[in-house]
Protein backbone atom coordinates (compact mmCIF):
# COMPACT_ATOMS: atom_id res chain seq x y z
CA UNK A 1 0.00 0.00 0.00
CA UNK A 2 2.72 2.08 0.85
CA UNK A 3 4.56 1.94 -2.62
CA UNK A 4 1.12 2.29 -4.44
CA UNK A 5 0.38 5.41 -2.38
CA UNK A 6 4.23 6.49 -3.47
CA UNK A 7 3.47 5.83 -7.33
CA UNK A 8 0.22 7.66 -7.33
CA UNK A 9 1.96 10.84 -5.52
CA UNK A 10 4.62 10.64 -7.79
CA UNK A 11 2.33 10.73 -11.00
CA UNK A 12 0.31 13.24 -9.60
CA UNK A 13 3.08 15.50 -8.84
CA UNK A 14 5.03 14.78 -12.50
CA UNK A 15 1.96 15.31 -14.06
CA UNK A 16 1.12 18.74 -12.37
CA UNK A 17 4.36 19.75 -12.74
CA UNK A 18 4.14 19.35 -16.71
CA UNK A 19 1.37 21.29 -16.63
CA UNK A 20 2.34 24.34 -14.19
CA UNK A 21 5.41 24.37 -16.29
CA UNK A 22 3.53 24.92 -19.45
CA UNK A 23 0.57 26.37 -18.26
CA UNK A 24 1.26 28.47 -15.34
CA UNK A 25 -0.48 28.45 -11.76
CA UNK A 26 -3.73 29.76 -13.00
CA UNK A 27 -3.76 28.29 -16.23
CA UNK A 28 -4.10 24.92 -14.28
CA UNK A 29 -7.12 23.58 -12.92
CA UNK A 30 -7.44 20.08 -10.35
CA UNK A 31 -9.71 18.16 -13.23
CA UNK A 32 -6.35 19.09 -15.59
CA UNK A 33 -3.68 17.45 -13.07
CA UNK A 34 -6.39 14.44 -13.01
CA UNK A 35 -6.65 14.09 -16.61
CA UNK A 36 -3.08 14.50 -17.28
CA UNK A 37 -2.31 11.52 -14.58
CA UNK A 38 -4.92 9.30 -15.07
CA UNK A 39 -5.82 9.41 -11.33
CA UNK A 40 -9.34 10.70 -10.47
CA UNK A 41 -10.58 14.09 -9.10
CA UNK A 42 -10.59 12.51 -5.75
CA UNK A 43 -7.25 10.66 -5.16
CA UNK A 44 -5.87 14.31 -6.06
CA UNK A 45 -7.57 15.21 -3.25
CA UNK A 46 -6.58 12.10 -0.95
CA UNK A 47 -3.19 12.92 -1.00
CA UNK A 48 -3.21 16.96 -2.16
CA UNK A 49 -5.61 19.10 0.15
CA UNK A 50 -5.27 21.41 -2.55
CA UNK A 51 -4.14 23.10 -5.77
CA UNK A 52 -1.81 25.30 -3.74
CA UNK A 53 -0.83 22.02 -1.77
CA UNK A 54 0.45 20.29 -4.83
CA UNK A 55 2.04 23.84 -6.17
CA UNK A 56 4.16 23.61 -2.99
CA UNK A 57 4.84 20.11 -3.42
CA UNK A 58 6.22 20.43 -6.61
CA UNK A 59 8.44 23.40 -5.46
CA UNK A 60 9.64 21.46 -2.53
CA UNK A 61 10.92 18.60 -4.21
CA UNK A 62 13.07 20.45 -7.00
CA UNK A 63 13.22 23.92 -6.68
CA UNK A 64 13.73 25.18 -3.04
CA UNK A 65 14.95 22.11 -1.45
CA UNK A 66 17.32 20.16 -3.50
CA UNK A 67 17.97 17.00 -1.70
CA UNK A 68 21.87 16.32 -1.20
CA UNK A 69 22.76 19.61 -2.92
CA UNK A 70 25.50 20.05 -0.69
CA UNK A 71 26.53 16.51 0.13
CA UNK A 72 27.29 16.22 -3.59
CA UNK A 73 29.92 19.28 -3.47
CA UNK A 74 32.12 18.66 -0.64
CA UNK A 75 34.50 16.40 -2.14
CA UNK A 76 38.23 18.47 -1.17
CA UNK A 77 40.31 16.78 -3.74
CA UNK A 78 38.46 19.33 -6.46
CA UNK A 79 39.13 23.00 -5.75
CA UNK A 80 35.86 24.63 -4.60
CA UNK A 81 35.61 27.39 -7.42
CA UNK A 82 35.66 24.33 -9.43
CA UNK A 83 32.82 23.09 -7.71
CA UNK A 84 30.69 26.42 -7.32
CA UNK A 85 31.04 26.08 -11.57
CA UNK A 86 29.61 22.88 -11.59
CA UNK A 87 27.11 23.29 -9.55
CA UNK A 88 25.82 25.85 -11.30
CA UNK A 89 25.84 23.58 -14.46
CA UNK A 90 23.69 20.97 -12.77
CA UNK A 91 21.60 23.52 -11.87
CA UNK A 92 20.84 25.50 -14.84
CA UNK A 93 20.39 22.76 -16.74
CA UNK A 94 17.57 20.91 -14.75
CA UNK A 95 16.25 24.50 -15.22
CA UNK A 96 16.32 23.38 -18.42
CA UNK A 97 15.57 19.71 -19.24
CA UNK A 98 13.50 18.89 -15.50
CA UNK A 99 9.59 19.40 -16.01
CA UNK A 100 9.82 19.62 -11.98
CA UNK A 101 12.99 21.80 -11.98
CA UNK A 102 11.32 23.84 -14.68
CA UNK A 103 7.68 24.08 -13.12
CA UNK A 104 9.25 24.84 -9.64
CA UNK A 105 10.69 28.19 -11.34
CA UNK A 106 7.39 28.75 -12.66
CA UNK A 107 5.47 28.54 -9.50
CA UNK A 108 8.09 31.11 -7.88
CA UNK A 109 7.82 33.31 -10.10
CA UNK A 110 3.65 33.42 -10.06
CA UNK A 111 4.10 32.89 -6.40
CA UNK A 112 1.74 35.89 -5.67
CA UNK A 113 -1.28 34.47 -7.34
CA UNK A 114 -0.42 31.36 -5.19
CA UNK A 115 -2.71 31.61 -1.72
CA UNK A 116 -0.02 29.30 0.05
CA UNK A 117 3.60 31.01 1.02
CA UNK A 118 6.12 29.31 -0.99
CA UNK A 119 9.83 28.39 0.78
CA UNK A 120 12.72 30.78 -0.81
CA UNK A 121 15.41 28.42 -2.87
CA UNK A 122 17.71 30.78 -2.75
CA UNK A 123 18.56 31.14 0.62
CA UNK A 124 20.19 27.13 0.32
CA UNK A 125 22.30 28.19 -3.11
CA UNK A 126 23.21 31.10 -1.45
CA UNK A 127 24.62 29.05 1.35
CA UNK A 128 26.22 26.62 -0.38
CA UNK A 129 27.82 29.00 -2.71
CA UNK A 130 29.10 31.17 0.41
CA UNK A 131 30.31 28.03 1.74
CA UNK A 132 32.56 27.03 -1.58
CA UNK A 133 33.90 30.77 -1.63
CA UNK A 134 34.77 30.68 1.57
CA UNK A 135 36.55 27.83 1.00
CA UNK A 136 38.29 28.95 -1.74
CA UNK A 137 39.26 31.93 -0.30
CA UNK A 138 40.83 29.89 2.23
CA UNK A 139 43.00 27.97 -0.55
CA UNK A 140 44.08 31.24 -1.91
CA UNK A 141 42.35 31.25 -5.05
CA UNK A 142 40.19 34.21 -4.63
CA UNK A 143 41.12 37.60 -5.27
CA UNK A 144 41.76 39.55 -2.30
CA UNK A 145 39.01 42.13 -2.82
CA UNK A 146 36.36 39.24 -3.14
CA UNK A 147 33.83 38.59 0.16
CA UNK A 148 31.98 35.07 0.37
CA UNK A 149 28.70 36.21 1.50
CA UNK A 150 28.12 39.35 -0.36
CA UNK A 151 29.62 37.86 -3.39
CA UNK A 152 27.88 34.92 -3.22
CA UNK A 153 24.46 37.03 -2.55
CA UNK A 154 25.19 38.56 -6.01
CA UNK A 155 26.22 35.24 -8.11
CA UNK A 156 22.71 33.81 -7.41
CA UNK A 157 20.83 36.33 -8.39
CA UNK A 158 22.92 37.42 -11.41
CA UNK A 159 22.82 33.43 -12.25
CA UNK A 160 19.14 33.04 -11.74
CA UNK A 161 17.98 36.01 -13.99
CA UNK A 162 20.50 34.69 -16.65
CA UNK A 163 18.90 31.41 -16.87
CA UNK A 164 15.89 33.15 -16.90
CA UNK A 165 15.98 35.69 -19.49
CA UNK A 166 18.27 33.42 -21.85
CA UNK A 167 15.52 31.06 -22.19
CA UNK A 168 12.46 34.06 -22.70
CA UNK A 169 15.09 34.98 -25.37
CA UNK A 170 16.21 32.52 -27.11
CA UNK A 171 15.20 29.66 -25.68
CA UNK A 172 16.34 26.73 -22.84
CA UNK A 173 19.02 25.12 -25.29
CA UNK A 174 21.45 28.15 -25.55
CA UNK A 175 21.26 28.40 -21.23
CA UNK A 176 24.42 26.37 -20.84
CA UNK A 177 26.45 28.57 -23.48
CA UNK A 178 25.56 31.11 -22.16
CA UNK A 179 26.65 30.44 -18.34
CA UNK A 180 30.08 29.83 -20.22
CA UNK A 181 30.20 32.86 -21.61
CA UNK A 182 29.18 34.43 -18.08
CA UNK A 183 31.91 32.47 -15.87
CA UNK A 184 34.78 33.49 -18.13
CA UNK A 185 33.82 37.51 -17.53
CA UNK A 186 32.97 36.55 -14.02
CA UNK A 187 35.90 34.70 -13.08
CA UNK A 188 38.34 37.39 -14.30
CA UNK A 189 37.51 39.16 -11.17
CA UNK A 190 36.81 35.89 -8.74
CA UNK A 191 40.43 34.43 -9.13
CA UNK A 192 43.47 35.25 -7.86
CA UNK A 193 45.37 32.93 -10.17
CA UNK A 194 42.88 33.73 -13.21
CA UNK A 195 42.92 30.66 -15.36
CA UNK A 196 38.71 30.84 -16.57
CA UNK A 197 39.36 28.73 -19.42
CA UNK A 198 40.48 25.46 -17.00
CA UNK A 199 37.80 26.19 -14.39
CA UNK A 200 34.95 26.27 -16.86
CA UNK A 201 36.37 23.63 -18.84
CA UNK A 202 36.62 21.20 -16.06
CA UNK A 203 33.23 22.37 -14.64
CA UNK A 204 31.45 22.01 -17.81
CA UNK A 205 32.20 18.84 -18.62
CA UNK A 206 31.76 17.31 -15.06
CA UNK A 207 28.42 18.30 -14.72
CA UNK A 208 27.56 16.87 -18.26
CA UNK A 209 28.72 13.34 -16.89
CA UNK A 210 25.89 14.12 -13.76
CA UNK A 211 22.12 12.97 -13.70
CA UNK A 212 20.11 16.01 -14.69
CA UNK A 213 17.98 15.61 -11.36
CA UNK A 214 18.97 15.66 -7.36
CA UNK A 215 17.52 12.86 -5.71
CA UNK A 216 13.77 12.37 -5.52
CA UNK A 217 13.02 13.98 -2.16
CA UNK A 218 9.70 11.85 -1.78
CA UNK A 219 12.67 8.57 -1.44
CA UNK A 220 14.37 10.32 1.30
CA UNK A 221 10.96 11.00 2.66
CA UNK A 222 10.45 7.94 3.16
Amino acid sequence: MQERARATRRSLLEAAACLFAEQGYTGTSVNDISARSGRTSGSVYFHYASKEGIALAVVRDRFATWPGLAARYTDRAVPPLERLVTLSYEIARALAEDPLTRAGARLWAERDTIDAPLPDPFALWTAAATRLLAQARSAGHLAQHVRPAATARTLVRAFFGLCTLTEALEGPHTVTDRLTDWWHLTLLSLQGDTDPTGVVGKARAEAARKPTAPPDVLELME
